[in-house]
C-alpha cells in the first residue's frame, strides 16, 4: 500500500496494483480498476515515485535492472 492524502488532508492507503490510470486536471485523480475515482493532494510525479518505491520494497524490480523514475514519465 502507498500512503497518499485526500484534498482535506485525510491520510489514505491505496493499493497501487488497483490504479488503472491517473489524471492531473488540475487535481490528481486516480482511477481504480473497479471504477472508483480518488482525488489526492499529491502531484502525479509524487504518486509515481511512491509506487516505484513500493514496488522496490516488494522486490518487483530485479537486482541490477533500471526502474523508471517519475522524471522519466513526465
Amino acid at each position: 500500500m502507498i500512503e497518499l492524502s485526500s484534498l482535506s488532508g485525510k491520510r489514505l492507503w491505496i493499493n497501487p496494483h488497483q490504479i488503472e490510470t491517473m489524471e492531473a486536471n488540475p487535481d490528481t485523480v486516480l482511477f481504480l480498476i473497479y471504477g472508483k475515482r480518488i482525488v489526492v493532494a499529491e502531484k502525479p510525479a509524487e504518486v509515481i515515485a511512491r509506487i516505484v518505491a513500493y514496488r522496490h520494497s516488494i522486490g518487483v524490480f530485479a537486482e541490477g535492472k533500471e526502474s523508471p523514475t517519475a522524471s522519466d514519465l513526465e
